[in-house]
């Protein structure tokens, strides 16, 4: 469950990164907005899953383990040809 957790947490952390850059890159503002306020959304996704996380394991644990998994992640990404993606 706790990797559940966390690869959920960081499929919605890297989409507020992406939607951040969307933002700051977009030449329409209003679209600007739009991708500002998934944004803010995926950030608050990523707290959920944060605090479900730390709500049923030991912060060290959680900590940790969201560490490995990045670690891993990183290592994939690095072996994909890089696209446009927000879910990935």
């Amino acid at each position: 469950m706790l990797d559940l957790l966390l690869v959920s947490g960081l499929i919605e952390a890297r989409s507020h990164e992406r939607l951040g850059l969307l933002s700051q890159s977009c030449p329409d503002p209003e679209l600007a907005k739009f991708y500002r306020g998934l944004m803010a959304s995926e950030a608050r996704h990523y707290g959920i899953y944060w605090g479900l996380a730390t709500t049923y394991f030991e912060l060290e644990i959680v900590t940790k383990r969201l560490e490995e998994l990045a670690t891993v992640e990183s290592e994939l990404l690095s072996t994909l040809y890089p696209e446009p993606r927000i879910h990935s």
